[in-house]
């Protein structure tokens, strides 16, 4: 709006309708005390009287207003009265009052039209320069009455020390005495917050509210409008969210969450107090003008997640409407608390809506992501038996999620949990042996989903030995994830991580069990004599076990040190010791045998060696060799 649109003289209004707006309390002490004074006996003296201390009032009124019209010839060719002088806008504002209670008292007793005439005029005259000192202040006020001064100082005693009672102006002297204590910024914040109420209370009381109203809409509503702009906050599109990359998007929600909490808690809330100030003696007017100050701003500010939650729900959109979540629900107190009015409550409905949709939003991620675990195509099998592809992608989204865990417990604190039954039973809570977190159950769910698809892929495995050594290499993987990430380990609980090691070690033994049998197998037991033929054959069908599963399992793969470690060592306790037995009882038999090193081709410590070779994943080939020719190898410490 114009600022010339602004100043326009109000239309000349009904007196039925202008002295109905003015039901005051002091008005009605008026009116009572003229109503009393022309009670005795209707004595022509005393309604002289009466009708002369009107016309005083009326004259003095006139003298003081017209003094400050630019039209009179009295004009003093001062601008502004709050600017010139204090004791002056004091005299003028009680003036005004004086003016509205003979107003009062005129339009119940039987006075000449005129005297209402005049003083209707005098007080459209007042008005229209109430309007003007208005708007001055406004304007001139606009970086001390900026929203965040104002919030900082809602709490402090400066602002009350300032209240004027009735509408009034304090004088120099007392705003200098009671503004000892605050800054030179503070205090002339504080005096123009204390004569915008004073002229908005005179106007409100004299019938021109809506004026008042029209004017600081629009001062004010351009400043919160600066304020968000630069703050970041515009009005996106969804073809320019859908364009950003994943970077970008989350660099945008950075901003948007520092944004937000400057705009309701400094903006929005700043100009709810400096409104109800203000607009003290109207809550009408007070809630409608901050309702047209700060929807757009409100409307745009929300804006923002609502289009986030609209875009593409891929995996990783989830921690930043997480992010959204939280801040919305973090400013929702003060959200509430501003927005609180009737006018304004579509507003908070909004703010509310959309904290309910990120919610959704985040749920429905988690259920495409377990069903994308599910889909997981498992045709191309992992060379070696290692770690699946999907498995660290899982386990690392997991852990991301639980580091979020505050949120995600307010988000899936009614999201139905699984149905199977099984899963409950044996899933314990590590915080309460009676009620589980939801977010501790949708968590050991997704793994327990992810070990689901993991038995699967290992079934496709033709070799045995080879999909239980897959499966140990997965589960030790998960359980050390768990393990090194502190928050999943809390939500899962230190049963959950006993469980799931134990299971890994059981899935680590059968693979031994499976993968050495033949060699194993291919050994004597102690106490089994036999001849030097016999034993011919049994060092012949050791080599060829020995060599085949020495072949196969250095192709196959342990990328876990401690894993591979812990494997070679188990194998050698349990082979080596009992082909020493072997290999020392029918050496002295055997050392007649022609080409002896090729029927002796492997020595106990040559074992630990070979056994060192094992799940590099690259295949190799024993070579005949002798202890004494055998090439140099790391040698695996036996324990």
């Amino acid at each position: 709006m114009l600022v010339s649109e602004t100043l326009k003289p109000p239309p000349r209004r009904r007196m039925s309708s202008l002295f109905f707006l003015s039901s005051n309390k002091s008005l009605s002490s008026s009116h009572d005390h003229y109503t009393l004074s022309s009670s005795f006996a209707g004595a022509t003296p005393s309604r002289t009287f009466s009708l002369s201390m009107l016309e005083e009032n009326i004259e003095n009124a006139e003298a003081i207003i017209t003094k400050w019209d630019p039209s009179s010839s009295s004009y003093t060719k001062v601008t502004f009265i709050f600017q010139q002088s204090r004791k002056e806008a004091k005299e003028f504002l009680k003036a005004v009052k004086d003016l509205r209670r003979a107003m009062h008292a005129l339009l119940g007793e039987r006075f000449p039209s005129s005297k209402l005439v005049l003083a209707q005029n005098l007080m459209q005259v007042a008005m229209r320069r109430l309007e003007k000192e208005f708007y001055q202040i406004l304007s001139a006020s606009r970086d001390q009455l900026d929203p965040e001064s104002v919030s900082n100082r809602s709490s402090s005693r400066s602002c009350k020390s300032y209240d004027e009672e009735e509408g009034e102006v304090r004088s120099d002297d007392e705003l200098d005495i009671a503004a000892e204590s605050i800054t030179e910024v503070e205090r002339v914040s504080v005096l123009a917050m204390s004569d915008l109420k004073s002229i908005a209370d005179c106007m409100i009381g004299s019938g021109y509210g809506k004026e008042c109203e029209k004017i600081y809409r629009v001062i004010r509503k351009s400043m919160i409008d600066e304020g968000l702009y630069h703050l970041g906050i515009q009005r996106f599109k969804s073809s320019h969210i859908n364009k950003k990359d994943s970077e970008a998007l989350d660099n945008e929600i950075k901003k948007w969450m520092k944004a937000a909490k400057i705009a309701v808690k400094t903006l929005f809330q700043g100009e709810k107090i400096l409104c109800d100030h203000v607009f003290s003696a109207s809550e009408t007017i007070s809630e409608s003008c901050f309702y047209e100050i700060t929807k757009e701003g409100a409307s745009i500010l929300f804006s923002f997640p609502e289009l986030i939650v609209k875009t593409k729900k891929v995996p990783e959109r989830i921690f930043g409407l997480m992010e959204l979540h939280k801040a919305v629900s973090d400013l929702w107190p003060e959200t509430e608390s501003v927005f609180s009015s009737e006018s304004t409550s579509a507003i908070k409905l909004q703010a509310l809506s959309l904290l309910l949709k990120l919610g959704d939003c985040v749920r429905s991620i988690l259920s495409d992501f377990e069903s994308t675990i599910q889909k997981y195509s498992t045709k191309v099998l992992v060379p070696g038996g290692g770690v699946h592809p999907l498995t660290p992608k899982v386990m690392n989204y997991i852990a991301s999620l639980a580091d979020y865990s505050i949120i995600l417990f307010d988000i899936l604190a009614d999201y139905p949990p699984p149905t199977n039954s099984s899963f409950h039973e044996t899933f314990k809570s590590p915080i309460s042996e009676i009620s589980t977190p939801a977010v501790s159950v949708h968590l050991a769910w997704l793994i327990l989903v992810l070990l689901c698809k993991l038995d699967i892929t290992a079934e496709i495995y033709k070799d045995v030995g080879l999909a239980y050594l897959f499966l140990s290499n997965n589960l030790h993987y998960i359980v050390e994830k768990v393990q090194h990430s502190a928050n999943l380990k809390l939500l899962l609980g230190e049963d959950w991580v006993v469980e799931h090691t134990k299971k890994a070690k059981l899935y680590a033994s059968t693979y031994e069990t499976t993968a050495w049998s033949k060699v194993l197998s291919s050994l004597p037991e102690k106490s089994f004599e036999m001849s030097t033929e016999m034993a011919k054959e049994c060092f012949k069908r050791f080599n060829i076990a020995f060599e085949e599963a020495y072949r196969k399992q250095t192709s196959w793969i342990v990328e876990d040190r401690k894993l591979s470690d812990d494997l070679k060592v188990s194998i050698a306790q349990k082979l080596v010791p009992t082909y020493q037995e072997f290999y020392d009882t029918y050496l002295v038999t055997l050392t007649e045998e022609k080409n002896l090193e090729l029927l002796l081709r492997f020595s106990p410590d040559d074992l630990g060696n070979y056994l060192s070779d094992l799940f590099h994943g690259t295949s190799t080939s024993v070579t005949p060799t002798t202890s004494s020719s055998f090439p140099p190898r790391s040698c695996l410490p036996l324990r």
